[in-house]
């Protein structure tokens, strides 16, 4: 999953024209054209919800409703890496709040909680993308950070 977040414009709006032609006549197509233009361009750019309402036959409400239920679609791209942090159950039995009270300054990163990222024997647990950290302790956290700030 390569995010281009240096991509122009008419860049962005060609990508977004492509993932939607790859996606015509898909029953169902909304969640994975979100996926993909997330994917591709790093976020859903908000100017690009009545391109996608048009061509799924949606209004432009309907596509901004399932963008901002599901946390994971942003409209604006991320600032920061963004590390996922797991906050089950299972994780804060494990020490998931300690250790997320050792990132409250962090300005590097950006922390999402995230609850269950199905690693409950093998927590805290951490996802970077679609690359998931198991058996977090600080400095393993810690070295997460550094690789990815």
């Amino acid at each position: 999953m390569a995010k281009n977040m240096t991509m122009n414009p008419a860049e962005c709006a060609a990508e977004i024209d492509r993932i939607l032609a790859a996606h015509v006549g898909r029953e169902g197509a909304l969640l994975p054209i979100l996926h993909d233009i997330q994917a591709a361009v790093g976020h859903v750019p908000e100017s690009s919800i009545p391109t996608i309402a048009q061509a799924l036959n949606l209004s432009r409400a309907e596509v901004h409703g399932v963008i901002s239920f599901y946390h994971d679609f942003h409209v604006e791209p991320h600032t920061h890496p963004v590390i996922k942090l797991c906050r089950s159950e299972s994780c804060q039995a494990r020490g998931v709040d300690a250790l997320a009270e050792t990132l409250a300054g962090e300005t590097r990163v950006k922390i999402e909680p995230i609850y269950c990222l199905g690693l409950c024997t093998v927590g805290p647990n951490a996802m970077v993308g679609e690359t998931l950290y198991a058996r977090l302790d600080a400095a393993k956290l810690s070295a997460l950070v550094e690789s990815v700030a």
